[in-house]
């Protein structure tokens, strides 16, 4: 990790320097180097010496030549860099001595945090899974690629919520509603008869009666209505793990929901609660009967919390007067049980391939559970919750676990104006998004939006001996979601969605089966150079460029890992693309003077390791061609 190097020899010289300068009481910031826009300031440049001036009691340019010194007293100058140079007001330019570089061998720092557990997908198993699925699921099997390429241990988890109101609203309309209708498939008839029950809930009230009939046959498990939710919620989870599957997105366990409270392990989380003094059942006023867990004086939550909370979670409800437990109270018990913090266990059984699920009839296997840390991909909405799980372990005095619990939140997808006209839906407010309405039966299937990137990919095509169609148009969805930041509202277009060129997966595929053709060609005419025998006599822009945005792989991969932001990863894959294709049209490789040729061979193939490696953490193909 070139970057974490420099930092750490210029934080030693800067702390020399303190001590020779008798400040060591100084607190020393923490020393950042980054890559200038223009190759001229540098291969990396610090600003460190601006930020000591005034402690140090001196100007920029001083302090950075001071610094300068030390790092040459360090040997810094026969070891990786040619040369440093200090410029006003008191910037720190380094200089990469690129052969050099290329002999040495970087790796990662090694990895000791334990075993990780990540949740994502979630989707409700009531209908056919949407866009905004879509996103949460990429989002979280590219922080699985990422941080097992760190070298953490990683079990993934999909959390089957087969017990809430948006099952029981689809077997409602399963046993009460007549629906006809042309289908392929078992969860899009379930979406339009989600959408006709609740709108019939309106004009029919003793249809929502039945919602809470349904609740209750659906916690016990025990009855003909409990039957039809879960072979209804399984046959739908065959269909979402189909979907996710096209897009690469893989699990190693199943949770339901159901098993958590028919196996006891919320009876097992009541009673470790009702230990403490902040949980209790509430005698009186609008929550009388409820079962509510109390915020402590230091874990008062801010207001927009509350008001973007419901009535039951503003007041932290975890089990309702009617007997019927909150979402939260579920979460709870399964955390504690993420945790190895509870005296059960589940039992499994396989559901298809290396997929287990939880299953009463099933085998013991202590291998699942049992984290050292917990990362949860949900959308913002759901922050409030989130944050009640975290206070619960607080609240049962699991400090450290609940410090290693990370909400990794993200922004929804909505549609754009011109999405949302195309399904249908009034636009004459005229805002700039709309969102999707499960309940309206208002979204994108996922199956629909791969059907409609697969036609444009086939009619856009020059060339079809590489990849499948179907497949560059998985990649090319995955990374539109992708390459947005977190907290970003995605506003999907489909015009955009269905974009080839620019910031777009489909041009990254293109620059790694480029940089494969000439590797490809390269070996056929037996031109395979030997690292210690290639030498730089000087380098062009392009491939300066090239160079040290290689460099700095390693450095984003460990960064992107550490803050949890797989479109980090999309940025410098973009990048990189970008620089590659750049070189290759200003520097001519198997064309290229015999002095210049094994070089930009080794770089074109140093290109692709490095990019083919950002494509496997973001779980897009390395294709040979295209």
């Amino acid at each position: 990790m070139l970057s974490h190097w420099m930092v750490g020899h210029i934080t030693d010289a800067v702390q020399s320097l303190c001590e020779e300068l008798d400040v060591v009481g100084t607190t020393v910031p923490i020393v950042k180097i980054e890559q200038p826009a223009s190759l001229e300031h540098g291969d990396y440049s610090s600003s460190i010496a601006m930020q000591l001036a005034k402690a140090l009691r001196k100007s920029p340019l001083q302090i950075a030549e001071l610094i300068k010194a030390k790092l040459v007293q360090q040997g810094s100058m026969q070891n990786l860099l040619s040369r440093i140079e200090i410029v006003s007001p008191g910037f720190i330019n380094l200089y990469i001595n690129w052969e050099t570089w290329m002999q040495c061998e970087f790796v990662l720092p090694e990895c000791s945090a334990g075993k990780v557990v990540i949740e994502h997908t979630s989707i409700n198993p009531n209908k056919s899974a949407h866009i905004g699925h879509l996103r949460n699921s990429c989002i979280g099997d590219t922080l699985v690629r990422l941080l097992r390429r760190v070298g953490y241990k990683v079990e993934v988890h999909n959390y089957i919520d087969d017990l809430g109101n948006q099952l029981a609203d689809t077997v409602v309309g399963l046993l009460h509603i007549p629906l006809t209708g042309e289908h392929e498939r078992f969860g899009d008839y379930c979406w339009d008869l989600y959408a006709t029950t609740n709108k019939a809930y309106a004009i029919q009230p003793e249809l929502a009666e039945k919602r809470i009939e349904v609740l209750h046959d659906l916690e016990s498990g025990s009855s003909n209505i409990s039957w039809v939710g879960m072979l209804a919620a399984e046959r739908i989870v065959r269909e979402h793990l189909e979907d996710m599957s096209a897009f690469g997105i893989q699990y190693d366990l199943l949770v339901w929901e159901s098993s958590i409270v028919r196996e006891g392990f919320w009876h097992s989380a009541f009673q470790l609660l009702q230990k403490t003094s902040l949980f209790y059942q509430e005698t009186e006023g609008r929550l009388a009967g409820c079962w509510v867990l109390k915020q402590s004086a230091e874990e008062q939550v801010v207001d927009s919390m509350q008001k973007a909370a419901t009535d039951h979670a503003a007041d932290k409800v975890l089990v309702r007067s009617n007997g019927i437990l909150t979402y939260t109270a579920k979460d709870i018990a399964y955390h504690l049980w993420k945790y190895g913090l509870l005296d059960k266990n589940f039992t499994y059984q396989k559901f298809s391939g290396d997929l287990w699920i939880t299953r009463s009839s099933g085998v013991e296997n202590t291998n699942f559970g049992h984290a050292d840390s917990v990362i949860n991909v949900i959308d913002y909405r759901q922050e409030y919750p989130q944050t009640m799980v975290k206070q619960a372990l607080q609240a049962l005095g699991y400090w450290k676990e609940a410090e290693k619990l990370h909400h990794v939140s993200y922004g929804v997808v909505s549609l754009s104006p011109s999405a949302a006209l195309e399904l249908g839906i009034d636009i004459s407010e005229g805002k700039s998004s709309y969102a999707m309405s499960g309940r309206q039966g208002i979204g994108i299937k996922v199956t629909e939006l791969l059907n409609i990137m697969e036609s444009v990919i086939e009619r856009k095509r020059t060339e079809q001996s590489g990849l499948s169609s179907r497949v560059i148009a998985a990649a090319a969805i995955r990374y539109y979601l992708l390459r947005f930041s977190l907290q970003t509202e995605v506003v999907f277009d489909l015009q955009q969605a269905t974009e080839i060129s620019g910031n777009t997966g489909v041009y990254l595929l293109y620059a790694y089966a480029r940089a494969n053709s000439v590797i490809r060609k390269a070996q056929e005419r037996n031109l395979q150079p030997n690292l210690n025998t290639v030498k730089i006599t000087s380098l062009e822009p392009a491939e300066r460029a090239l160079l040290r945005h290689i460099s700095g792989w390693f450095d984003t991969l460990y960064s992107a890992s550490k803050e949890l932001t797989p479109n980090t990863i999309c940025g410098y894959a973009y990048q990189l693309a970008t620089l590659f294709n750049n070189f290759y049209t200003s520097c001519p490789v198997l064309k290229a003077e015999s002095a210049l040729q094994p070089f930009r061979i080794w770089l074109t193939a140093k290109a692709q390791e490095t990019l083919g490696d950002a494509l496997q953490v973001l779980g897009l193909p390395a294709p040979s061609r295209m």
